[in-house]
């Protein structure tokens, strides 16, 4: 079991820079999940963004985001992150951290325990 706490986002100009970040705590060491970033703007379902592996060995990105957002993690502070760059006005969204007790990857049942969300709004 783990408990995720999103912080970060906030209201940035296009073409700036934020940095997300996903505390966890609980029971579960956190080197024991396969961790992912998703995201929901409004009007619209819930859609991945980037995953990595428990180990940081392995990750993954959405097209519409590959090249300016980066995901990493350090397993010693139990944190998640999620560097975004160039942002764009359609980066606006909820962004949510997600944990799988396997690697989700892309596949949102696979995750077990998600965040309360953090809003991202990217004016133009």
């Amino acid at each position: 079991q783990v408990q995720l706490v999103e912080s970060g986002g906030r209201l940035v100009q296009a073409g700036g820079s934020l940095r997300l970040s996903c505390a966890a705590s609980g029971p579960t060491p956190f080197a024991n999940y396969g961790m992912g970033w998703f995201r929901q703007a409004p009007g619209k379902e819930r859609e991945f963004v980037a995953a990595i592996t428990w180990d940081g060995g392995s990750t993954d990105y959405a097209d519409s985001v590959k090249g300016r957002f980066t995901i990493a993690r350090d397993n010693a502070d139990n944190t998640l992150y999620l560097q975004m760059n160039s942002l764009k006005p359609e980066d606006t969204a909820v962004y949510y951290c997600a944990a799988s007790t396997l690697y989700g990857a892309r596949v949102e049942v696979r995750y077990d325990y998600w965040g309360q969300g953090t809003q991202v709004t990217v004016s133009s």
